[in-house]
């Protein structure tokens, strides 16, 4: 798996595991829904600045949404 691919099954694991919808997640992150379901998807790739940002609204740890 590229490094896109484990954030997109990190994301999905952890938006899942704190029972977030897509659109609320994207809510608390502040972006768009569609970009929360294109990156879980792997369509595209996140900065480091969203990442830590989708961290934050997921009460987590930006590493934890990129370790393999």
């Amino acid at each position: 798996m590229n490094a896109r691919e484990i954030l997109a099954a990190n994301l999905r694991k952890q938006r899942r595991r704190h029972g977030l919808s897509q659109e609320e997640l994207a809510h608390r992150a502040g972006v768009d829904r569609t970009y929360i379901s294109s990156l879980e998807r792997s369509v595209y790739g996140a900065t480091i600045d969203i990442v830590e940002r989708i961290a934050r609204a997921l009460d987590t740890e930006a590493w934890q949404l990129l370790k393999p």
